[in-house]
């Protein structure tokens, strides 16, 4: 695969939806919405090309209760 632009959008098979960080001719950083950052060798990466980029899910925070004492 060539490399991809910085922001383009893709989906991989595994890790799902992410957003192309950095990439060039020997490695290509992508962020994945559910899997945090990964990098791939470039000419090794199987992605598909995604038009526009979905909203990324919103995380729910745990509440933090204190203790009393």
């Amino acid at each position: 695969m060539k490399p991809l632009r910085t922001g383009q959008c893709v989906q991989h098979e595994r890790f799902g939806i992410g957003v192309t960080r950095e990439s060039n001719e020997s490695k290509t950083t992508i962020d994945f919405y559910d899997h945090g950052q990964k990098i791939f060798v470039t000419d090794l990466l199987t992605v598909e090309l995604v038009a526009e980029a979905p909203p990324r899910p919103s995380r729910k925070r745990a509440k933090v209760t204190a203790a009393k004492g």
